[in-house]
Order: structure tokens, then sequence, then C-alpha cells
């Protein structure tokens, strides 16, 4: 897909993945006497909304003979699962020191699980060659049209279900969720990350994708040390605006919604509560997507 991508990509994401992937509710709710609606897609199978970029990605092409990625996180997991779904043998590449929280889950998928290397990057690369030596295909996290798409299916249904909200917040990494959104709500979006944990900030900023700091309670899902080209170009055409919260913003938010809602969010997840708490969020009905819940945590 060279082309940009628009609301008709997303519309027909959401009929590719309908059979597989769940549809979230939302919750209509007050904080601090302020309405707000949250977008619970931390309901999602495997935890997350990758699953949604995943599947349009082994589906909206033709069906692949094999799938590879390099993820040691929640991408991983969704890539797995879906090739699971679609009955597709599938290979997950991470890093020699990744938890085993994480890939326990990719493995309990069905996937072949490689170790390899000390970094991402090289696990990254070495799916990529295993990708070009099998003819597999390889499943980005994020810098992928239909990646992209799919994600925004998360938005259109949050939409769909409450057409008041004036503005949707999403958490940041890669830029996969942000791009879909922007393209998937047709509504005024705010992306949030933290102070040092800042890739899409930091490229609107450039005026493109540069590499960025990661340092962060949150980085083990908001990491991306740049965000993705396709993703990048998805937000700046539609004006996002990016809003930045510090860790102690986020994990108090993050234990907000234990404490109000018994949401057991992981980090990055409560990160749009955090910018919505601090008063940086314009709007009267803002939409909150809880995108996440794949972290062992204690409530405070």
């Amino acid at each position: 897909m060279n082309r940009p991508i628009t609301s008709a990509d997303v519309a027909a994401a959401a009929a590719r993945i309908a059979p597989y992937a769940r549809r979230t509710p939302i919750m209509r709710t007050e904080l601090d006497g302020r309405p707000v609606v949250l977008k619970l897609e931390y309901l999602q199978r495997t935890g997350s909304f990758k699953l949604r970029g995943a599947l349009n990605a082994l589906l909206g092409g033709d069906r692949p003979t094999h799938v590879v990625t390099a993820s040691g996180g929640n991408h991983g997991v969704a890539v797995a699962t879906a090739a699971s779904l679609l009955d597709l043998p599938a290979t997950v590449f991470v890093p020699e020191q990744a938890p085993l929280s994480k890939t326990r889950r990719i493995e309990a998928a069905g996937a072949k699980l490689v170790r390899h290397g000390a970094s991402y990057a090289e696990a990254s690369a070495a799916a990529l060659n295993e990708a070009r030596e099998t003819g597999a295909l390889y499943v980005p996290a994020y810098d992928n049209p239909l990646v992209v798409a799919g994600q925004g299916t998360c938005a259109a249904e949050a939409v769909a279900d409450a057409p008041d909200i004036d503005t949707v917040v999403v958490a940041v990494g890669g830029g996969g969720l942000a791009a879909g959104t922007v393209v998937g709500s047709g509504k005024p979006v705010v992306v949030v990350e933290p102070e040092n944990c800042r890739a899409l900030h930091d490229a609107l900023a450039a005026g493109k994708p540069v590499d960025s700091v990661v340092d962060s309670v949150a980085s083990s899902a908001l990491g991306a040390t740049r965000v993705g080209t396709v993703p990048f170009a998805v937000v700046q055409a539609g004006a996002a605006t990016s809003v930045l919260v510090s860790d102690a913003e986020l994990l108090a938010a993050r234990d907000r919604l234990w404490e109000e809602f018994r949401i057991a969010a992981e980090p990055a997840a409560a990160v749009p509560l955090a910018a919505w708490l601090a008063g940086r969020v314009p709007g009267e009905l803002a939409c909150l997507v809880i995108c996440g819940a794949n972290s062992d945590w204690v409530p405070a």
C-alpha cells in the first residue's frame, strides 16, 4: 500500500478481523467531577490492541506460508496469537535477555521462540534475515500500513459507540496506534508519551523521525527509539496534539485506574489518563484508550 491510509482501509480491516478480535467495550464515567469515556482495549485478546494490527497484516494480502517477527512484548504475543488463530506457523525472535513473563506467553500462543542477540535491534535483524531466506512474511510492530489500519479499528469502534466524544487520547510507542487513531476516529487526537520516552514528540519537533532517548518506567511498551516512518506521516498530516507526562504522573494514573475501576493497566496504558488528569487534554468529553494490561505489578 503506497497510498495514504484512509478510513476505508480501517473499515476494511474491521471487517477482516471481526471473526477473530473482540469488539471491546467503552465505559462512560466521571472522575474528579468531569465526564470521560474509557475504551477498555485491555480486554482485547492477548491483553492489548496489538492483535488488531497483527491480524490485519496477515489477512490483508496473499495468505503467507509462515510468519516472522521480532518482539519480546505485546507485539510478539499478538503476532503469535494471530498466526495461531489463522493456522499459520510463526517464529518470534527476542533478545537473549527477554523476560520470561513475555516469552512464556509467546510460546503459549504456539509460536517458535528464538533468542538472539543482546538487543532488540539484533533480534530484529535476525528476524528480517530469516524472512528473506525462507520467504516468510515479516510483520513489523508499527511501521506498516496494514498494521496501522488494523490499530485504527480500536478508535473507530469507540467513536461508533460514543459519537459524542470530542477527543481521542492514546499512548505512543512506535506510533501505530496513534496513526490508526488519527485515521480511524475522525476526531481530534491527543498523543501522549512519557517525558523521557518521546520518539513521536521529538519527531514532530524535528519535522522527521529522529533517534530519541528511552528512559521511563513505561519503556517496555513505549520504548521505541525512533517513531515509524509510516505512522509519523499520518500523525503529522493529522495535526495530532503531542503531550508529555512524567513517570510519577503515569504511575499515579495507573494506581487511580485500579482504585476507581479495578483496572489493572500496565504503566503505558495509563499515560492517556495521566494527561487528562493533568488538564492537558482539550475538549469536553475525551475518550481515553486503555490499551493494555500485560505487566505484573502490585497496587500501591
